[in-house]
């Protein structure tokens, strides 16, 4: 794709389309397995529909989708927005989403904007929403947020009030807004903290009606159901997301923005009554 970590690049994409909210495919780009011992497991990459799907329509992004419209992506967070443990810029989560939406959305433009700075919490990200995020006008942002306040043992009440306001914010932008929650690794689940800021995010994404994407969970489900070792898919430090890890996650989450756009709320029936 050619574009420096949280480089700009806009252009029409010309792949052909190829993807579904539920994938049992292997992540579009991605390695067709990962290096286990000189020896190479091949892994599908999937996620039941109840854990990837976004409870809300994504409006402004419908909207721009219909009109044909350049749609604009901004992903903040922390390094598993950066791509910590990726083998390149190419291999972050926000490159591979742009990669995967290329092939559900063949000749649009569209840009993920890679805005994640590695150790940061939801204070640091909040100090610069108005020139990493903003400034580029995004119709659309994915908001990573809570893991290092896990890891650090942070006050966990301070986080959340500023997971709120940075939500306040963002919709106030106008842009649609996703919250990721932390990723399903071992440095992460063996914190008491984590299912802390999992019920954060989960009662946050409720209560200002903005979509969650609940990365924890189904990162959960591929260890847990599918049975895939954690060295398929985070890498040694045990935190970080690997290539294919990243890959996966982008592949379920435009899956999960491809439906949210395109669902359509059942008509209203209107219900008579005999006398």
């Amino acid at each position: 794709m050619g574009r420096s970590w949280g480089g700009r690049a806009r252009r029409p994409l010309m792949v052909a389309a190829a993807a579904a909210l539920v994938v049992s495919i292997l992540p579009a780009g991605a390695q067709e397995g990962a290096q286990l011992g000189g020896q190479t497991a091949k892994r599908s990459c999937s996620a039941p529909a109840d854990v990837v799907r976004l409870e809300h329509p994504l409006k402004r992004t419908a909207a721009r989708m219909a009109a044909r419209e350049p749609l604009t992506i901004v992903a903040i967070g922390s390094s598993s927005t950066a791509g910590a443990g990726a083998s390149s810029p190419q291999n972050s989560y926000p490159s591979r989403l742009e990669a995967e939406l290329e092939h559900l959305y063949p000749g649009r433009s569209i840009t993920v904007l890679n805005r994640g700075v590695n150790g940061e919490e939801a204070n640091d990200m909040l100090a610069r929403f108005e020139t990493s995020v903003m400034a580029e006008k995004p119709d659309l942002v994915l908001w990573q947020v809570g893991t290092n306040s896990v890891l650090r043992s942070s006050p966990l009440a301070e986080a959340s009030i500023l997971i709120r306001e940075g939500v306040r914010r963002l919709k106030a932008s106008g842009a649609d807004v996703v919250l990721v929650d932390p990723q399903f690794a071992p440095k992460v689940i063996a914190k008491p903290e984590a299912e802390v800021m999992l019920g954060i995010l989960a009662s946050t994404a409720k209560e200002t009606g903005v979509d969650l994407f609940r990365r924890f969970a189904a990162m959960r489900h591929w260890h847990k159901q599918e049975g895939i070792p954690f060295s398929v898919f985070i890498t040694p430090d045990d935190l970080h997301m690997n290539d294919w890890g990243y890959a996966c996650v982008a592949r379920l989450m435009a899956g999960a923005i491809s439906e949210a756009i395109n669902r359509r709320q059942a008509p209203a029936v209107a219900v008579h009554r005999a006398q």
